[in-house]
């Protein structure tokens, strides 16, 4: 039986990957590009999608480690004999203050100093030493240096619950960053790697000359795994796996390329026999995120079929914060397809896989209804009255599940004033089910509230509060069913009517069509 390559969990030095003989995709076409077509690049992209490891790989590479890369693609590519300083940054721990960020800073050069062997005249002045730094290296080791910098947002994203904090590190950042456009003429390459993309004026001051790759086509599959990788590094780990589930749940991360999965949730499934779960979603709690959708009171079905303009998701400011480019450049939204409007190019935006959606439900589902220990029994009756077409069970459970909600969640939040709360209620408990839905699904005749689609039959949904109208009436009048009658499967209409006052179901209709 052949031995498995060991799974390099957790691991983000290139060294310790090749080294110790674990499973390793070979990025090296891709890096060869980089190295040798551009000289200041930025990339984007969510935690845990293998960005350190791209770095430390280009820092081997700079650095003339030819036996690190025996075997990979660009071995016989590259020039070894020339051997580059590297200067890489990279912020690890938590900075909830001015004080920590300069002393995290200064810590990040200091290792550089002595890994190069480079004093600092003045460790307290951070841009200065950076400047030295740059400098000296290049006239030392005689060869222009290359910079790297990973999570360069750090400072600033660790502290967006503390916006005076954040605004502290953006400068703290900004001295640090305009360094490297003044020292153009010591540098041979700059590679900068973040979860957010912030304003280039509001971080990088004068460093307007930075390639972003982040949604280049060319790089789309920089970092993550390919259905490639998994047919060949992974093929023995994942021998009689269903791969299509695999898709389901873990694929479907678009950066206008080739679909990728995300590196931990495939290592981690591997690891833990296979199972399907949530873990790249269980490692970080969105918590500032629900903060957003509570202040805003944001229409959570909105975010399954979401149109925006390529400037939106682009990049943001820290005074002007809003939650589409969060949940994009985070990863808990992917884009589903690029349009052009005119002169204006549209992305369609979507869950990425069944984990984010179900996990990203789970989660809103706490903070919309304040429900814990029978969240879990209302998730099973509606399943179970779906999938039996009870629509009587399915009334009582809807009804049931309103009426638990606790007061005080009402009291202390403003969640249960605006229309589209009570939508986002049932669309996050069908969503955290892992079901087949679209929300405001387009017909020709009009948006439909809620579309379910399940093995026995298809659902459409149709919500309205305090006597807006009636909502199955509305559903007939305009025919939405038509659009799914080629599906060969039942369809069933339902109208739902609220009250804000009793905060409840007031009338529930439905009929077979």
């Amino acid at each position: 039986m052949t031995q498995l390559a060991k799974l390099p969990i957790g691991i983000q030095t290139f060294s310790e990957i090749r080294e110790e003989e674990y499973a390793y995709v070979d990025k090296t076409p891709l890096v060869l590009r980089l190295a040798t077509e551009g000289k200041y690049y930025f990339l984007s992209r969510p935690r845990r999608f293998g960005k350190s490891l791209l770095l430390s790989t280009l820092q081997a590479l700079f650095e003339g480690q030819r036996e690190l890369f025996n075997g990979l693609d660009i071995e016989d590519k590259w020039g070894w004999d020339t051997v580059y300083p590297v200067i890489k940054i990279s912020f690890g721990g938590v900075a909830r203050s001015l004080e920590d960020m300069k002393q995290d800073v200064g810590n990040i050069l200091e290792e550089n100093q002595r890994r190069l062997d480079i004093p600092c005249g003045d460790p307290q002045d951070i841009g200065g030493c950076f400047k030295q730094l740059i400098r000296d290296a290049h006239q030392k080791y005689g060869q222009k240096v290359v910079v790297l910098v990973d999570e360069y947002d750090k400072l600033i994203v660790d502290n967006l619950d503390q916006i005076e904090v954040a605004k502290q590190g953006r400068e703290v950042l900004r001295d640090l960053y305009s360094i490297i456009k003044d020292s153009d003429a010591f540098i041979k390459f700059a590679f900068l790697t973040g979860v957010s993309k912030f304003s280039k004026v509001s971080i990088f001051s004068g460093l307007n000359n930075l390639e972003d790759i982040s949604l280049n086509p060319d790089y789309a599959t920089l970092c993550g795994y390919t259905e490639h990788d998994l047919d060949t590094t992974f093929a023995a780990h994942l021998e009689g796996v269903d791969r299509a589930k695999v898709r389901q749940w873990y694929n479907g991360y678009n950066f206008l390329g080739e679909a990728v999965y995300n590196p931990y949730d495939i290592l981690l499934f591997l690891k833990n026999g296979r199972q399907f779960k949530n873990y790249w979603f269980s490692t970080g709690t969105p918590s500032f995120l629900i903060k957003m959708i509570h202040q805003n009171s944001y229409y959570v079905p909105k975010l399954d079929n979401l149109m925006v303009s390529e400037g939106l998701i682009d990049s943001y400011d820290i005074e002007n914060i809003q939650l589409e480019p969060i949940m994009f450049q985070t990863g808990y939204l992917t884009i589903k397809e690029q349009t052009q409007v005119g002169a204006i190019t549209m992305y369609q935006l979507c869950f990425p896989n069944l984990e984010t959606r179900y996990s990203f439900n789970e989660h809103i589902l706490s903070y919309l209804t304040g429900q814990q220990a029978e969240k879990t029994r209302y998730q099973s009756e509606i399943f179970q009255t779906l999938t039996a077409a009870d629509m009587d069970g399915f009334e009582q459970t809807l009804k049931a599940l309103f009426a638990s909600i606790p007061y005080h969640n009402y009291v202390n939040n403003t969640i249960g004033s605006y229309e589209g709360y009570y939508a986002s209620v049932i669309y996050a408990y069908l969503a955290s089910l892992g079901l087949d839905l679209t929300a405001e699904d387009v017909t020709s005749k009009g948006r439909i509230d809620l579309t379910v689609r399940m093995e026995n039959a298809i659902y459409i949904l149709e919500f309205k509060v305090d006597g807006s109208g009636d909502a199955l009436a509305q559903v007939r009048e305009r025919n939405y069913q038509q659009k799914y009658q080629s599906a060969g499967k039942e369809i069933i209409l339902i109208g739902i009517d609220f009250d804000s006052t009793t905060r409840n179901i007031t009338r529930f209709a439905w009929e077979k069509v």
